[in-house]
């Protein structure tokens, strides 16, 4: 019985999907614009978003450093920034689902427009932390992903989402890169500048490109939910089955390597002791091997395995990054351990969206979304934190003996666990 349930379920996703993206697509072709021009069009926008928001990052400690800011305060404003992206993905994705993805998209490239004016004229601290506060609303990468999930069924979906690392790649290089050679050769607030024009091209790209769509009928209901304070939507998407689940693992994965992502800056100086700009030479490095895993690996690996086996599959290189981490003393055995790291990071990320995303109803994918973005930055907000005391205590391989013993459980419990994920190829 639960079989033909799973299956009739399986083709109800697929059918409504479906019903969703011939209603999309009717907007779209009335646009005169077609589906795949219309999804070029969110990667171009996730991809701007991200190169100016990793130029800022690169920034940011020198903006702080003029400012006399020392370490303490410049943790507290990257806590800062982390506080108001996990509070505000929820209500993103929400804002997504009755407004609409090209509505959403709007807001976001706004309020980076708003972020970036205000970090121009940060000329004191409180301005620079109150500059933090248009984060709420930028997410970008979400407002991709959820255009990809409307005009996508199912079975397109984990590759068509699988690209948008690509855009993660090309906006660590570039943004990186230029946020470096702008301060550094025209001043500190120039790169502000910079993302302040930017973000308010991507605005007109949105009001301009991303149709104005119209909502499918099995979201009118959902209208009535409105009311509902996004906590209780939250719990209610909780509680379809496998979702709790999938989310606890994406959770807990890669929490350890992203404590020790989030202490980078300073275990880089400290511990491989790189200069600034053999830091941003890794940064790009990073940036490479995401677009390679996502274009060259990823793509392949959708087509041909399930779901299901390449979750395991990453936690289990996630396991061996581990311990790879844990017995790591250079940089060069770093940059070794890089590779499987950031397969694993991507394939996670682009397996648990998609499994999450097809587990709701149709009409609470935005919210789905958002909830999946809200966990990089609950890292970003208990990173400083936990990562200190992780790396003044214990060292570096605390974080890969963490890592290791977290994914070997999560591994035994996909193992034994009866998760309810469709065996799903994408075509």
């Amino acid at each position: 019985v639960s079989t033909m349930n799973a299956k009739a379920s399986s083709g109800g996703e697929e059918e409504a999907s479906g019903m969703r993206s011939k209603t999309l697509g009717e907007s779209v072709s009335s646009g005169r614009v077609k589906k795949g021009q219309v999804i070029l069009v969110a990667y171009l926008i996730a991809t701007l978003e991200l190169t100016f928001l990793f130029m800022q990052m690169g920034v940011m400690p020198y903006l702080a450093k003029s400012l006399r800011l020392d370490s303490v305060g410049l943790g507290y404003l990257q806590t800062t920034f982390g506080v108001l992206q996990f509070v505000g993905g929820p209500i993103f994705g929400r804002f997504a689902d009755h407004f609409g993805t090209r509505a959403a998209l709007i807001l976001s490239c706004a309020s980076g427009s708003a972020f970036f004016l205000l970090m121009s004229i940060s000329t004191s601290i409180p301005l620079l932390f109150l500059s933090r506060l248009p984060a709420v609303f930028m997410h970008g990468l979400p407002g991709a992903q959820k255009v990809i999930t409307d005009l996508t069924t199912p079975s397109q979906r984990t590759d068509a989402l699988g690209k948008l690392g690509l855009c993660f790649g090309i906006g660590i290089i570039i943004g990186s890169a230029l946020g470096g050679v702008l301060s550094t050769k025209f001043g500190i607030f120039v790169p502000t500048y910079v993302g302040l024009v930017g973000n308010l091209i991507n605005t007109m790209i949105a009001m301009v490109c991303i149709p104005l769509q119209a909502k499918p009928k099995s979201d009118h209901h959902v209208t009535e939910h409105s009311k509902y304070l996004v906590i209780r939507e939250i719990l209610r998407l909780m509680k379809f089955p496998g979702v709790m689940e999938v989310f606890i693992v994406k959770v807990f994965a890669g929490l350890p390597i992203g404590l020790f992502l989030i202490m980078f800056s300073i275990i880089s100086m400290d511990f491989f002791g790189l200069e600034a700009v053999e830091s941003g030479y890794l940064m790009s490095y990073f940036g490479v091997l995401q677009m390679v895993v996502q274009g060259l690996v990823a793509g392949k690996l959708t087509n041909h395995c399930t779901e299901r086996t390449l979750l395991r599959l990453s936690i289990f290189v996630f396991a061996g990054v581990g311990l790879g981490m844990a017995l790591m003393r250079t940089v060069w055995h770093y940059c070794i351990i890089a590779v499987p790291m950031v397969f694993a990071f991507s394939m996670l990320g682009t397996i648990t969206d998609s499994i999450l995303t097809k587990a709701v109803p149709s009409s609470d994918t935005g919210t789905m979304i958002g909830i999946c973005a809200s966990v990089q930055p609950l890292t970003r907000m208990v990173g400083p934190t936990i990562g200190g005391v992780l790396y003044k205590q214990f060292g570096v391989s605390s974080f890969g003996y963490l890592q290791l013993i977290v994914n070997i459980g999560l591994f035994v419990y996909l193992l034994k666990s009866t998760i309810p994920l469709r065996e799903m190829k994408s075509q």
